[in-house]
């Protein structure tokens, strides 16, 4: 079967972040500002940096759709319509939604613009992919519970629909994000964007005893049922909670990683891969961005199996490296994703320490996020691979040598090397921790 050039389509959180995201090779964005968009928290756009960002992204030739994708009350639609005439001027290549009432109010306000389908409505079989195609709707963005057959049958059965399917990120402990557990216990809306992470907390066990009017059934017949009373570990939240041998069930999830079945997908029919992550740092946008980017240009370019192998496996360690939750393959073949009892995150070998500005006077033009020493083993991540460099001197903006940077004061510090590297604007410097030997 032919494959024909896949959409990738990377997170923006910020006017800097959709930067960072295209110039690791996104051909698409998506972003929107906080009141409506299903990222509330760590969101720095309004309509002014987002009218900004179209601008530039259309410059690069790339497009950016813009996020509408709350589930509305009552209290949104009037700033909802002025939102929507503001993006009727600004034209951003498509609108997400997942409402069918802002549907109706994107056909009126915003006319002419595509609109896309927010997994959020939760689009899993092939006649739901049909009525919304049916109701103007240009692309389906899937939940996360189609499976990879399912993919295949909805694109046989509905085959002029264009589909999107998340490809990488973190995975709701719900069903495609529907999930009422922050709402609940903090007040704040997932459904509104504003998610609390409630599934992802730290939890003590306060009390424990077996459930004595529980009755085996044939698949737990070996099993016991505890219940728990559990407190977040700020002592601010008590659940009750019932665990058998498996543990409880809502919390933390893997983090989806789909690196290697792309090819799969593209075949099955998906045309846009989607990353999660708009609440994540330039670093992880742009690797994750990176990764994706180069196992697809193997895929275009019709490496060999054993190239596009290599480039899997170097893009696979690229990503372990980042900060993640352990890897799942989601529901792509049909089973439940792998949940992490254990740790809130696996041990990384690298931490992000710093962005480039640029070089001046032969010196890199550094914004300082974590600690950076003198004799630390620091690498460049550009867009297209990594540098080793070592550090000569550390100096501050009046250019007087420093013990050490330290991030968290918006100061810029430059970095005389010791090797001749050139580092440009959009270059990451991360540092290789040192696994500590057995005393």
């Amino acid at each position: 079967m032919k494959i024909n050039k896949t959409e990738l389509l990377a997170p923006a959180g910020s006017l800097e972040k959709m930067k960072y995201a295209l110039a690791y090779g996104a051909d698409a964005v998506y972003a929107g500002i906080p009141d409506f968009s299903m990222r509330y928290r760590i969101n720095t756009f309004n309509e002014k940096s987002l009218k900004e960002s179209i601008r530039y992204a259309h410059k690069l030739g790339r497009k950016i759709y813009a996020t509408v994708n709350i589930y509305a009350h009552n209290r949104h639609i009037k700033n909802i319509i002025d939102h929507l005439k503001f993006l009727s001027k600004a034209k951003p290549d498509a609108i997400i939604l997942s409402d069918p009432g802002i549907l109706a109010l994107v056909k009126k306000h915003a006319p002419g613009i595509d609109i896309h389908l927010s997994t959020q409505a939760n689009a899993t079989n092939w006649k739901a992919v049909e009525f919304w195609k049916n109701q103007g709707i240009r692309r389906i963005i899937l939940g996360r519970e189609v499976t990879l057959k399912e993919i295949k049958e909805i694109k046989k059965r509905v085959p002029d629909a264009v589909l999107e399917y998340f490809v990488h990120g973190a995975m709701c402990m719900s069903y495609s994000g529907r999930c009422i557990l922050s709402q609940w216990i903090t007040g704040r809306s997932a459904n509104l964007g504003d998610c609390a992470q409630p599934c992802r907390w730290k939890y003590t066990q306060k009390s424990q005893y077996q459930n004595s009017n529980f009755k085996s059934n044939s698949k737990l017949q070996n099993s016991k049922i505890l219940i728990m009373d559990v407190e977040d570990d700020k002592g601010e939240v008590q659940i009750d909670l019932e665990e058998d041998s498996n543990g409880t069930y809502f919390f933390n999830s893997k983090d989806l990683n789909l690196l290697e079945h792309l090819e799969e997908l593209k075949k099955a029919g998906v045309e846009s891969f989607k990353i999660e992550g708009r609440n994540k740092s330039v670093y992880y946008v742009s690797l994750v961005t990176r990764a994706y980017r180069n196992v697809l240009n193997a895929l275009e370019n019709k490496a060999s199996k054993q190239k596009l192998a290599k480039t899997i496996r170097e893009q696979k360690k690229e990503l372990a490296a980042l900060a993640n939750r352990g890897y799942t393959k989601g529901f792509l073949f049909g089973f439940e994703p792998e949940h992490n009892y254990k740790n809130s995150h696996v041990e990384i070998p690298h931490q992000f320490v710093g962005e480039v500005k640029g070089m001046k006077d032969g010196l890199v033009e550094m914004a300082v996020h974590n600690a950076i020493y003198p004799d630390d083993i620091l690498e460049g991540v550009i867009s297209s691979g990594n540098k080793p460099f070592k550090i000569k001197r550390i100096l501050n903006n009046k250019r007087q040598e420093m013990a050490s940077a330290h991030g968290g004061q918006n100061k810029i510090f430059y970095i005389e090397l010791k090797n001749k590297n050139i580092f440009g604007e959009f270059d990451l410097i991360r540092k290789i921790i040192q696994e500590k030997k057995p005393s």
